[in-house]
């Protein structure tokens, strides 16, 4: 058995969650890579999953495990590379994912920029406001907003957004404005048609704070929504990169920023974190040092901005 092909397969069913999905990523038969995990297991003398008919778990050795074999991998791949010199060529295609309106305002200049110092690559960008399975859907890097589930990727953070109420002046001036939370109730308010939108808006750090607004309008995009607040029609919660422009313009108005919820971190995410290809490592790279050095992407912008060879921690 070589065993670190057998490495790599099993690194790959603990990433994919699956013997099929780690197959048909690695070009095997779903019998081959239950065949090598199989001998590994049986080689090591312990368990590296629990399989029942609908999943597949790492156990606490398999845990373990995983992690000494991401490192052994990663240090084998970066030898070879320098041995063959393709670690600063940046090749082939890089397929990425971002959510619509950051992706639009954010990500966007980052891969053009990117595009123009590597003419070897293409870019395949997919802006989507849902959750993508990276590794299903052979995405190299996401950028994500939100607190990460435990989801075997690679992580780095760059930076945070705040959720924020807010108007224009217009409506403000006609209606007054809010000084608590619970004057929310007496306020037209849009309100998002989205999937796990709640009426509830939490306030607070810790979200103890909870009031339910009655919503005349619910809108399923950000940009309907932003519309509908900047002409004036009633109270909208977005994230503040979302706002920012209109703010910026004396467009709209932030309101209770005093009870706001902590703010959302950002992350830039890949399923193979440094062990990845060139093209995804110089991305990654060019991308935290924009979005870090960005402040409304970054309210802390500075010392950050500049580093070139940022830590992965595991999502």
């Amino acid at each position: 058995m070589d065993r670190w092909q057998a490495m790599r397969v099993f690194v790959k069913v603990a990433e994919s969650g699956g013997f099929a999905s780690a197959a048909r990523h690695l070009a095997m038969s779903p019998p081959a890579v239950t065949r090598t995990v199989a001998a590994l297991e049986e080689r090591i003398g312990a368990r590296l999953f629990v399989r029942t008919t609908r999943s597949v778990k790492l156990t606490e050795a398999g845990g373990r495990y995983l992690d000494d074999c991401r490192r052994l991998l990663s240090d084998l791949e970066e030898a070879e590379a320098a041995a063959a010199g393709s670690t600063a060529t940046p090749t082939g295609t890089l397929t990425l994912t971002a959510p619509v309106q950051f992706g639009r305002l954010y990500v966007l200049p980052v891969v053009t920029d990117y595009l123009a110092r590597h003419a070897a690559v293409s870019v395949r960008a997919l802006f989507l406001d849902r959750v993508v399975n990276m590794i299903e859907e052979g995405i190299d890097v996401g950028v994500r907003i939100g607190h990460l589930a435990d989801s075997g990727l690679s992580a780095l953070r760059v930076g945070s957004v705040r959720r924020v109420v807010c108007a224009a002046p217009d409506y403000l001036e006609r209606h007054g404005v809010p000084a608590s939370p619970q004057d929310l109730r007496d306020h037209a308010v849009i309100g998002s048609t989205s999937p796990g939108a709640l009426p509830e808006w939490r306030f607070g750090p810790a979200r103890r704070m909870g009031v339910t607004v009655q919503s005349r309008l619910a809108c399923s995009t950000v940009d309907a929504a932003l519309a509908a607040a900047i002409d004036g029609w009633g109270i909208a919660r977005l994230l503040s990169y979302q706002v920012a422009p209109a703010v910026a313009e004396g467009r709209l108005r932030i309101l209770l920023a005093e009870h706001e919820e902590a703010p959302v971190p950002i992350h830039v995410v890949s399923p193979e974190g440094r062990r990845a290809p060139a093209k995804v490592r110089a991305f990654v790279d060019l991308a935290a040092a924009r979005l870090r050095a960005d402040p409304r992407v970054n309210p802390a912008a500075g010392g950050a901005a500049g580093e070139t060879n940022p830590q992965y921690t595991s999502a």
